[in-house]
């Protein structure tokens, strides 16, 4: 037997016992719909509970994977800590699953999508959904990538036809976010895409609905007024600083590739203000750049700094990306972009496993009253790997740090006589209790010394309150433990 299929076989034959074993699955929706908070920044739910959006892009599930396979990697994602998977549900025209069956077998007629006898294309979607369903998992789904509609594959009048099509069969699912779009600006074949969300606003109106753009670009560029759009999307994309690769008109400041931050800060300046969330950022372990495998490739430390860079800035969550899982890649399948693991062996790679500490941290705090605030930071501010993100709500103050440089820290911007200081490790959610502070600004630094990678979160807290005891060592698990 092929090792790396004898492989997969172990691991899913296990699936039931990993499950048995698992942590009780935490239903969001049992807290109501989606819907954003009256501040217009997070996502909550209908009784006021936060939801913090930890993403995983595993964009081929729907073609890729049968139904064993997509069980193991939405419990594997249930038990890291991920809340919601972006998926394809058409990656081309035609498009074609696991199991050979066709997406589109009547063009735009959808009929008698459903044959008796049959295990097709939606069933297998179904399916997708409803094991997600059960673990608790929301599928960001975006309908059609951009590249087929970009080519003439779908018009106005079929996108109407494919979005009542697909808010009629899926409205009723509690675990759906549509994802317009996919990897395509909103100025190319603006008409389709604004067919196909009004079409699914018309007929679906349980579920939240955004544009999922093109690298270096966001949503609200060219949607942020349209009643369907409920939150914006960027997609930081893949490039390294100064890595322009002969683009046209370039759509960002020159030597800000990496900045995911400054979209952040570009959509808080829109009105109306709508949440905000980068849906695609560097993945782990793919090429700087993304088409050249020879290139150097980003890794955890990489995704981390852009994950709190992010959420820091003012996004309400983050969406997680692997070279390897998003393409689903198998044995002898995909490889694209120089991806050499397979997808159930990259669920082991340490980015992927770190995220969950990001959530944990924000869902430990008051979550609506948080803001970004980089007055926290005093004096001047760092340049690309040695910026300081800070973020603060009334009693707690956050401050992201990548390269482990020292800091001065106004403490005043919080309530409090006193401030309780920890260090944060965003590599394993390790606390480390600095000590107690008066309320000035305060010089910070670490001992292990000034380099990438060596990053840290100062957590400053108003000293009678008790989010954090001194004596832990990590952070409970905040999930189904929040207050509204």
């Amino acid at each position: 037997m092929n090792k790396g299929k004898y492989l997969i076989t172990i691991a899913i034959s296990l699936f039931w016992i990993t499950t048995a074993m698992a942590q009780e699955t935490y239903i969001p929706w049992e807290n109501g719909k989606l819907q954003v908070n009256k501040g217009n920044r997070y996502l909550q739910h209908e009784n006021g509970t936060p939801f913090f959006w930890l993403g995983d892009t595993g964009w081929y599930l729907p073609a890729r994977l049968n139904r064993d396979e997509a069980e193991y990697y939405l419990e594997q994602c249930r038990q890291k800590g991920y809340n919601v998977v972006q998926v394809m549900v058409m990656n081309t025209m035609p498009a074609i699953n696991v199991y050979g069956k066709w997406a589109l077998p009547f063009g735009f007629d959808f009929t008698n999508i459903d044959q008796e006898g049959e295990y097709g294309y939606w069933d297998h979607m179904d399916y997708i959904i409803e094991a997600a369903e059960r673990k608790g998992i929301y599928i960001g789904m975006v309908c059609v990538w951009g590249s087929p509609v970009q080519q003439g594959k779908m018009n106005v009048e079929e996108a109407r036809l494919y979005g009542e099509f697909l808010a009629k069969r899926y409205r009723d699912n509690p675990n759906i976010i549509w994802l317009i779009g996919g990897d395509i600006r909103g100025d190319v074949k603006t008409e389709v895409w604004q067919s196909l969300a009004k079409s699914i606003d018309a007929n679906d109106d349980n579920h939240l609905m955004t544009f999922h753009p093109r690298g270096r670009t966001m949503s609200g560029t060219w949607f942020n007024n349209e009643e369907w759009l409920d939150f914006n999307m960027f997609q930081s994309g893949h490039r390294r600083y100064g890595q322009r690769k002969g683009d046209g008109e370039y759509p960002i400041i020159e030597n800000t590739e990496e900045d995911n931050w400054r979209f952040v800060e570009s959509n808080n300046a829109l009105e109306p203000r709508k949440p905000v969330i980068d849906a695609e950022p560097i993945y782990e372990d793919i090429p700087h750049g993304l088409h050249d495998a020879n290139e150097l490739k980003w890794n955890d430390n990489d995704v981390r700094r852009y994950a709190y860079w992010s959420v820091f800035a003012g996004s309400f969550g983050h969406t997680y990306g692997h070279n390897s899982i998003m393409q689903m890649k198998k044995d002898g399948i995909g490889g694209a972009y120089g991806a050499q693991k397979t997808w159930y062996q990259a669920l082991n790679d340490p980015g992927m496993n770190q995220m969950k500490h990001l959530k944990n941290l924000m869902l430990t705090f008051p979550f609506f009253e948080r803001v970004p605030d980089q007055s926290v930071i005093a004096g001047t501010n760092g340049v690309m790997y040695d910026r300081l993100i800070a973020t603060r709500g009334n009693d707690y103050l956050l401050v992201y740090n990548y390269s482990g440089r020292p800091m001065e820290i106004d403490l005043t911007k919080i309530s409090g006589s006193k401030k309780n200081v920890w260090w944060y490790l965003p590599k394993n959610g390790q606390l480390e209790f600095v000590g107690a502070f008066d309320n000035k600004v305060t010089h910070f630094s670490l001992d292990e010394g000034y380099h990438y990678g060596n990053d840290r979160v100062l957590i400053a807290v108003d000293a009678s309150r008790d989010y954090i005891d001194p004596a832990w060592s990590e952070l409970p698990d905040a999930q189904g433990k929040i207050k509204k």
